[in-house]
């Protein structure tokens, strides 16, 4: 029904996340009915990508050199070591502007029934950045879910044996959440993990 190669990119589309059959389509018809420059530099740009974008030597993040930005500037605290699943994990905590240490990316985690093991995650050098760097404490940032509980578990036992402080990010209500409309795991969560307001 469809030219080949029209289907073709079609099918490549679809297989981005959260994009279906249809809307793979709609973007492959939108390609076409932009000038043909747009295509041009579409390819132009994909090119690019995968001839300049890796893996950052030192924390796995994406660079073009052989660090990244984050592991080349001097100012960032290089005693805090932030370990999280993925880029986009990274790209949150840096919005927030509130975290001034370095990364770690795991590109993954464990998930046995999936056959992601330990081997599959990005840790070969975990340590000796550990030792390398003198970092101090270890902020575990992984997903509030079964595989990143997993993970940060299977952290804090590998890390026990450098002597670093190995902490994990805090669970719980978010900002202008009201306590009848969480669950019960969130709530949960929010009394293990409470503070101090103030006093003795």
């Amino acid at each position: 029904m469809l030219p080949p190669a029209l289907d073709k990119v079609a099918t490549l589309l679809s297989r981005l996340p959260g994009v279906g059959k249809r809307s793979a389509l709609r973007w492959a018809f939108h390609i076409l009915a932009e000038p043909p420059a747009y295509a041009e530099a579409l390819r132009t740009a994909l090119g690019e990508l995968l001839e300049h974008v890796h893996f950052c030597a030192q924390c796995h993040h994406l660079a073009e050199t052989e660090l990244c930005g984050i592991c080349r500037d001097p100012a960032r605290d290089t005693s805090l070591l932030c370990v999280v699943e993925g880029v986009p994990d990274l790209l949150a905590l840096e919005r927030t502007g509130s975290y001034r240490g370095r990364y770690h990316v795991l590109h993954g985690s464990l998930a046995p029934l999936k056959g992601v093991g330990p081997s599959q995650l990005r840790l070969d050098n975990l340590e000796s950045r550990i030792t390398q760097d003198g970092v101090r404490e270890v902020i575990v940032a992984t997903s509030a879910d079964v595989e990143g509980e997993a993970t940060a578990l299977y952290l804090a036992k590998r890390l026990a044996a450098t002597g670093v402080s190995v902490t994990r990010i805090a669970t719980g209500i978010p900002m202008g959440g009201e306590l009848e409309y969480l669950d019960d795991h969130t709530l949960s969560r929010a009394i293990a993990g409470r503070i101090r307001l103030g006093g003795p």
